[in-house]
């Protein structure tokens, strides 16, 4: 029977197929998560100036990574810098389940979100590294880039704890047919497979989105510097 009513009711949603790692050298991997912190920041004046830079990087990679990138940087130049940039807003800053802070999936605006973001910094320094940037410490793009940098085993822990978050986030693009989601999925390729825990907690997430107690976060935060220590100097 046809309504004109909103429906009161809807189903679950309904997670995206698991992907199988593709089959990347550390080289590699640092090389997608370089480009993929560049292409998941706001797309100014300079990050259209650098997509030359960034597809001439893509060549030199698997298909099975490079096709998704190279499929972004196709939609972006045809779409031009003044409707990505509101895409891009529409996209992230708009929309919960589509944040690129990930600690904010597992605590939401509540109370735990704080020390989670001190969490974050304590895990750069203990890389020898100090997290130096108007963003929050758990912002993706500067997480990949912390990992594409520092080689340490430290990057690749945070990212394996907020594996949810990634996974919500590349879900969330998924449904909505984003062009970010090509650069997720790139990120997802470059990381090992889910377990099914995993994946049900994320299920979780994906149906009842992040905690939602309301607190104010105001965290002094300072790119990434080495620290002195000798071990986050760049590659």
């Amino acid at each position: 029977m046809s309504t004109v009513l909103p429906p009161r009711v809807t189903p679950q949603r309904r997670l995206p197929g698991v992907l199988s790692p593709a089959s990347l050298n550390a080289t590699q991997r640092r090389t997608v998560h370089m480009l993929a912190s560049l292409l998941l920041d706001y797309p100014d004046t300079e990050w259209f100036a650098r997509l030359d830079v960034v597809e001439g990087n893509v060549v030199g990679l698997p298909r099975p990574v490079a096709d998704p990138l190279e499929r972004f940087i196709r939609r972006a130049r045809a779409a031009g810098a003044s409707d990505w940039q509101q895409m891009y807003v529409t996209t992230f800053d708009l929309k919960r389940k589509c944040a690129l802070y990930l600690s904010y999936y597992a605590t939401g605006d509540t109370r735990r979100r704080g020390t989670a973001l001190v969490t974050f910094l304590d895990a750069y320094r203990a890389a020898g590294w100090e997290f130096d940037a108007a963003e929050l410490p758990d912002y993706l793009p500067a997480v990949l880039e912390f990992s594409a940098r520092s080689q340490s085993d430290v990057a690749d822990a945070l990212l394996a704890a907020h594996r949810e978050g990634v996974e919500v986030l590349r879900a969330a693009l998924e449904s909505m047919d984003s062009p970010w989601a090509d650069v997720v999925r790139a990120i997802t390729l470059s990381l090992p497979k889910v377990d099914q825990r995993t994946r049900e907690r994320v299920l979780a997430l994906v149906n009842e989105g992040p905690p939602t107690e309301t607190v104010g976060l105001s965290l002094p935060l300072p790119s990434f510097r080495p620290t002195g220590s000798g071990k986050g100097e760049q590659p």
